[in-house]
């Protein structure tokens, strides 16, 4: 890999002290987070953009990153959320029809550091190895190798991280069925740090989705007699999300169709009366296996997640709303990926069915959606 000259060294500086040297890319300065590895070979637009990844740190697996270049029309909210971002080897330009700027200067405008050249392989391996942490990106620094690593140390963790707040959209706002669909339903979305291709995949079916901020009351959405809630993807760790949990019980108990992905999709589980763990390093990334235990399909799915529900995997289970099961398991390390009440209409998972990016796979769960709230005493099929 060729460096430009007026690249400075940079330092990756990990909090169980080991330190990858590599060299400045985009903004200079320093920048911390947790550090978590994306396999997705593309979709870099999606992730940078994606409200999940806010305090983040995201290593990309694939070595070469920047190719086709950035557009706003990719974008999955109104600006980047990573805290950093780390590559191998960054394209020097950007060769695709559809691109608007470079993925550098796009970095530069919204000022996160960056850092280039270092093994991003290496780097992941350790990760996996010994689970997510936090980290820091110096570049343009005097600091010591001691006192970069004092640093990090000094940083908040993910584990009881409260960060939905940040992401979720201050005024509600409506997204209406696509030119020529007739309208369906009416949905409420509660934005935890909702992707702008989810409201757009329900809007396809007709669905009419007020997304809606956080601090939505239960009496709000009741207001707005919609046919399903909807509970977005978001950053942070569901048991910090309290509030939530108690708007879910009471949709639960309204038995008001629901769908919960994700973020959603943990925050059902909390809902339901499980708990919630912290993975070693998460699932992210376009290419991740799971199978549906209903039919016996496996699915590659997009995922963003670093947390997961503990429920039983073997039988269905029984709450205080009445029976479930789990649906779906993540085919590379057997963590729920899917849940559904079988005596009341609601059900998740903990992937990205509007797959942007990502493959097609999991499109028909919001069609189940639909079908749940055609016949929401019926359960799903």
């Amino acid at each position: 890999m060729v460096i430009m000259d007026n690249r400075s060294t940079a330092y990756l500086v990990l909090d169980n002290g080991r330190i990858f040297e590599g060299y400045s890319w985009a903004a200079n300065g320093e920048t911390f987070g947790e550090a978590v590895f994306s396999t997705g070979m593309t979709g870099y637009q999606e992730t940078l953009t994606d409200p999940s990844y806010h305090k983040q740190i995201v290593v990309m697996t694939a070595p070469h990153i920047g190719n086709t270049g950035m557009n706003k029309d990719d974008e999955e909210s109104k600006r980047i959320w990573v805290s950093g971002f780390v590559v191998r080897n960054p394209s020097p330009i950007s060769s695709n029809w559809r691109s608007e700027k470079s993925l550098e200067q796009e970095l530069i405008d919204y000022q996160v550091v960056g850092i280039q050249g270092i093994d991003t392989r290496a780097l992941t391996r350790h990760l996996r190895d010994r689970g997510a942490m936090r980290v820091g990106i110096f570049s343009d620094t005097k600091l010591t190798r001691e006192e970069m690593v004092v640093r990090v140390r000094k940083t908040s963790q993910m584990s009881g991280a409260f960060l939905a707040a940040d992401v979720s959209t201050k005024e509600p706002y409506v997204v209406y069925p696509t030119k020529g669909v007739a309208t369906r339903f009416k949905v409420a979305a509660i934005d935890l740090g909702i992707k702008g291709a989810t409201p757009k995949a329900m809007a396809n079916l007709g669905i009419e989705v007020h997304v809606l901020p956080l601090t939505t009351t239960f009496e709000q959405i009741k207001a707005l007699s919609p046919d399903g809630v909807f509970l977005s993807n978001g950053p942070g760790d569901p048991a910090a999300m309290v509030d939530i949990v108690e708007l879910v019980r009471k949709v639960l108990l309204e038995e008001i169709p629901f769908f919960g992905i994700c973020f959603g999709h943990q925050i059902l589980g909390r809902a339901l009366g499980f708990d919630t763990y912290k993975l070693p390093f998460g699932h992210r990334g376009i290419n991740q296996p799971v199978i549906d235990l209903t039919t016996g399909k496996v699915e590659i799915t997009a995922h963003n997640h670093g947390f997961a529900v503990a429920a039983p995997k073997d039988n269905d289970f029984q709450t205080v709303y009445g029976s479930g099961r789990v649906t779906h398991l993540s085919l590379n390390d057997s963590v729920i990926e899917g849940l559904e009440m079988t005596s009341i209409p609601a059900f998740s998972v903990q992937y990205h069915p509007e797959s942007a990016a990502g493959p097609h796979d999991a499109a028909y769960l919001f069609e189940r959606f639909v079908q749940l709230m055609q016949s929401p005493k019926l359960g799903l099929k």
